[in-house]
């Protein structure tokens, strides 16, 4: 079984619980907690685009090429929405 989107999840939370202790505004943690694991999630398919249809060049690669679904899978889905997720689950708690 895969946890990472689970530890995702726990990091994009402790980063929104101290933003919002600290603070007082829990949307803002949730945004920097979340923010974090969104951009490395679609680094990743960037990457994993270059290497399955840009010739392993980064420069062959368009401006869309991290938004293309044929290089997302599951994995990489949950590690982008089980962050976001467990953020808003917090969020919605809070502001209850």
């Amino acid at each position: 079984m895969d946890i990472t989107s689970i530890l995702h999840a726990l990091c994009a939370v402790a980063v929104q619980v101290l933003a919002g202790l600290f603070t007082g505004n829990w949307a803002y943690g949730a945004i920097a907690g979340c923010t974090f694991f969104i951009a490395r999630e679609h680094t990743q398919a960037e990457y994993r685009w270059i290497e399955m249809f840009g010739h392993g060049k980064r420069m062959n690669m368009p401006w869309w090429g991290g938004f293309d679904p044929r290089v997302w899978d599951m994995a990489s889905l949950m590690d982008f929405a089980v962050p976001v997720v467990a953020c808003l689950l917090i969020w919605l708690l809070v502001n209850r």
